[in-house]
């Protein structure tokens, strides 16, 4: 770990905490609540699930932020990580930094989605990860702080959100785009179709024509544009939280303050442009950093600010290594270590046996994530 970074969570542990809230959400907590839903039959529990699933097109569920909120958090780090190469030190060594960082977690995507691991090479698509999309809003927030004033990264951000609004209300192409937000029809889906071809998720070649997936509706490149304001405002919020002038609890306030006027703001232009996690549009981002915005300051001040930090150190085995607890959910398969683990059990615990296989999986995970913590082992992308 480096020397920004350790000090970084010295003082925020609330960041830590919050992403591994972020994480155990993701890795633990939803593997286990799903696995029970798939064996109880009850309606309570069913509409629950509710948080835990992600909206179908328009409006978003509790489940839509797990990757908007780990993007924000992204952007917190820019300000401790890189603030001595923006003041004058080597701004060379900062872009070697960045594009490490970029190409491994680029690659780390692809591995996550299969397209590496299966040694396919119909199988590979170039831009289909959460961690591809946290590579390039980190690359646009991160080279804006080394370059800019927080002046001129606010008028970009805003300039970014105004021009992927106008793209996608004023530019129509092929039947596509000119304030059209469906799944067939909007901008975004003919860019990524249009670049990416035969490269898109789910798309495959068929009598040397490309056919696209009529379930695969996710966008990345123009939605890049938005990709960089969420982790531009994990850096305004960075920015805040870094601050010497700024009194802790004037923090907590303006971190709050922010958040709420972010989501109303959202929710309001999402009357003229919907809120779709699926295409990153604008009221989209506003609506998800202004939840990012409030959560960190809910984390900021129990944990930093009142030290309330006594039961925390849990979340921070997942958030402190965050990359390693989601390769290590989406790329390995424990589940044959938990059938070895409980081999018999069926025949006793009958349709519940699933619910403790899911359980296993996410005890091994977790113990893998502690000894590394336990040892100070921190690999970051």
């Amino acid at each position: 770990m480096s020397k920004e970074m350790t000090h970084m969570t010295k003082r925020l542990e609330s960041l830590d905490a919050l992403r591994g809230f972020d994480l155990f959400c993701l890795v633990g907590l939803s593997v286990v609540l799903k696995a029970i839903n798939r064996v109880v039959d009850v309606p309570w529990y069913d509409s629950m699930m509710w948080a835990f699933t992600h909206v179908e097109w328009e409006g978003f569920a509790p489940w839509d932020l797990v990757m908007p909120l780990f993007m924000f958090m992204s952007g917190i780090t820019i300000p401790f990580a890189l603030s001595r190469y923006a003041k004058g030190g080597s701004k060379g060594t900062a872009y070697l930094r960045i594009a490490r960082r970029v190409v491994l977690l680029w690659i780390l995507g692809m591995v996550c989605q299969g397209r590496l691991l299966a040694l396919d090479p119909d199988r590979i698509y170039l831009f289909s990860n959460t961690l591809q999309a946290i590579a390039v809003g980190y690359l646009i927030a991160s080279l804006l702080y080394l370059n800019t004033s927080v002046k001129t990264q606010v008028v970009v951000a805003v300039a970014l959100l105004l021009g992927y609004w106008g793209c996608m209300e004023w530019i129509q192409v092929g039947g596509y785009g000119g304030g059209v937000y469906t799944p067939d029809g909007n901008l975004a889906e003919w860019v990524d179709r249009v670049v990416l071809g035969r490269f898109r998720d789910g798309a495959k070649v068929s009598d040397g024509v490309v056919v696209f997936s009529p379930y695969y509706r996710y966008t990345w490149i123009l939605s890049s544009m938005t990709f960089g304001v969420t982790a531009l405002s994990g850096m305004f919020a960075g920015h805040i939280l870094k601050s010497g002038s700024i009194k802790p609890l004037t923090k907590f306030y303006y971190l709050a303050g922010i958040g709420a006027a972010l989501v109303a703001a959202g929710w309001l232009w999402g009357v003229q442009l919907p809120v779709i996690k699926k295409i990153w549009t604008s009221s989209m981002v506003l609506v998800s950093s202004g939840y990012s915005f409030l959560l960190m300051a809910i984390f900021y001040w129990v944990i930093d600010y009142r030290g309330h930090n006594k039961h925390v150190g849990w979340l921070k085995v997942y958030g402190m290594n965050s990359i390693v607890a989601y390769m290590l959910s989406m790329c390995v398969n424990f589940g044959s270590v938990s059938e070895s683990l409980f081999f018999g059990l069926q025949q006793y615990v009958g349709d519940f046996y699933p619910v403790i296989i899911a359980l296993s999986n996410v005890a091994i995970v977790y113990s893998i994530l502690w000894v590394m913590y336990k040892h100070k082992v921190f690999l970051k992308a």
